[in-house]
């Protein structure tokens, strides 16, 4: 057990880079494994981080559950990729809710031919809809516009 990891603080659980020690906390037990699991994103491979990251997905506390989606949105930052398994707990918890950034940056920084299927239907559908929302606000600016100068040459 290291002596720099505080588990009853979670203070220096980002710095977490051996998913031994990860796996040593889990058996016993501790709080902040969602914290840590952020670490093992920014320091292991996919490879080795994917499955602590589902497991922590699955933590019983949802503050901890919600750090191992931001693991997993780090994960496709930091890699330009997802395992498997990361993409079916994406996939199971769905947009919205604590998985939408996760989602959003895994359709960001994953490139498009490495997405499986259900990621590329949410990639176009998303990139569809941003882009009527762009055309909605540039119209809705224009009407403001347009009013605002009818009422400044009325006045």
């Amino acid at each position: 057990m290291s002596l720099g990891w505080d588990w009853d603080s979670g203070e220096g659980l980002l710095g977490l880079d051996d998913p031994g020690e990860w796996d040593v906390a889990f058996e016993r037990g501790e709080a902040h494994l969602g914290t840590a699991v952020i670490g093992l994103a920014f320091h292991c491979s996919p490879a080795e981080a994917s499955p602590r990251i589902a497991r922590a997905m699955r933590l019983p506390d949802a503050a901890q559950r919600g750090f191992a989606f931001t693991a997993a949105g780090h994960a496709a930052r930091l890699n330009g990729e997802l395992t498997p398994e990361l993409y079916a707990a994406l996939r199971a918890e769905g947009p919205g809710g604590v998985a939408e950034h996760p989602i959003r940056d895994t359709l960001t920084f994953v490139p498009f031919r490495k997405l499986p299927p259900w990621f590329k239907r949410r990639w176009v559908y998303v990139a569809v809809r941003d882009r009527l929302e762009v055309w909605w606000l540039r119209c809705a600016y224009a009407v403001a516009d347009a009013r605002r100068a009818v009422r400044g040459h009325i006045s």
